[in-house]
């Protein structure tokens, strides 16, 4: 079997479907049609290096037969297949379809309720929204305190005696997850959301970035991932037009170990936060965990039409 260069591949993809496409869409597209196996592909990230090709091509080859697209995630067609007046109208349907949804109509806390659903129904995650309003010191909330905290429990699963001994020895295996939500993630405020969700998570194990409309762009991605790897913070892709469909697209770092002087800290500052830990505590010991105690989990039926209101 002949094997097939990276261009070659793009080329080839974009020939058979006719329609300007992402690196990772390329990418994609070559895996379900298994091309990639005509290709060397020893990198982690292959549509990164078909998006370097395209670029360094259309730079220095005047004879490129790759075409940019001017829309947001970047797409890429063949000159062969577009004349300049579908070009513009390309670009324009381009652009019309990425500024759509940037008009958002909800709040932020409005897509809380959505991450409760996800976090209880495939986290086994009961959580509890922080008000950074009811702070001693509101004016760096955002750096200390994350929206949301959750907990797993080993409860539901274990004898009540394994949990019994796993107190006794002082480790009773409970999860503790911090949750930063923001209603969009795109370039425009990607370091920050990023950095914000770092600082709040210092003190559970595993610590999550959530977003209903994080942007597709192939470099923004590629940095999430960069990111995540780096410091172990999770992101979680929230769908409000189906709660089912949401999912975790990168996974947190587990730490096993708890900052206590920041937990310390947030409990000083916030009484949602020590309500959280109080209820922990008094779960752990009647070893029957008060769902009505944390935050209301609602139907998706229900939160889908809340959000259309």
């Amino acid at each position: 079997m002949k094997k097939l260069t990276f261009k070659e591949l793009a080329i080839k993809i974009l020939e058979e479907e006719k329609r300007p496409l992402t690196p990772m869409e390329i990418w994609d597209i070559a895996v379900k049609k298994e091309y990639d196996k005509q290709c060397d592909t020893r990198g982690k990230t292959p549509w990164n290096t078909i998006a370097a090709l395209i670029y360094v091509d259309m730079r220095d080859n005047p004879a490129s037969p790759f075409v940019k697209i001017d829309s947001k995630p970047r797409k890429f067609f063949l000159k062969t297949l577009v004349s300049d007046e579908e070009l513009r109208k390309i670009e324009e349907e381009e652009r019309g379809r990425i500024e759509g949804p940037k008009k958002l109509k909800y709040s932020e806390r409005e897509i809380h309720p959505f991450l409760a659903y996800f976090a209880y129904t495939y986290m086994r995650t009961y959580t509890k929204t922080i008000y950074h309003e009811k702070s001693n010191k509101k004016k760096y909330s955002q750096w200390l305190h994350p929206d949301m905290v959750g907990v797993y429990f080993p409860i539901e699963e274990w004898k009540s005696e394994v949990v019994d001994f796993a107190k006794e020895i002082g480790s009773p295996s409970i999860v503790l997850h911090s949750f930063e939500i923001k209603r969009e993630l795109g370039f425009h405020n990607l370091r920050e959301s990023f950095f914000q969700a770092v600082s709040n998570s210092s003190w559970a194990n595993e610590g999550y970035l959530a977003s209903a409309n994080i942007d597709e762009d192939d470099e923004l991605l590629s940095e999430l991932k960069r990111l995540s790897t780096a410091f172990g913070i999770g992101i979680i892709r929230l769908d409000i037009n189906d709660p089912d469909s949401s999912e975790i697209i990168l996974p947190a770092r587990h730490r096993r170990e708890l900052d206590w002087e920041t937990i310390n800290k947030l409990a000083y500052e916030n009484p949602d936060f020590r309500v959280f830990l109080k209820r922990i505590k008094i779960d752990l010991s009647s070893k029957e965990i008060r769902k009505e105690k944390y935050d209301k989990i609602i139907e998706k039926e229900e939160l889908i039409r809340r959000i259309k209101k």
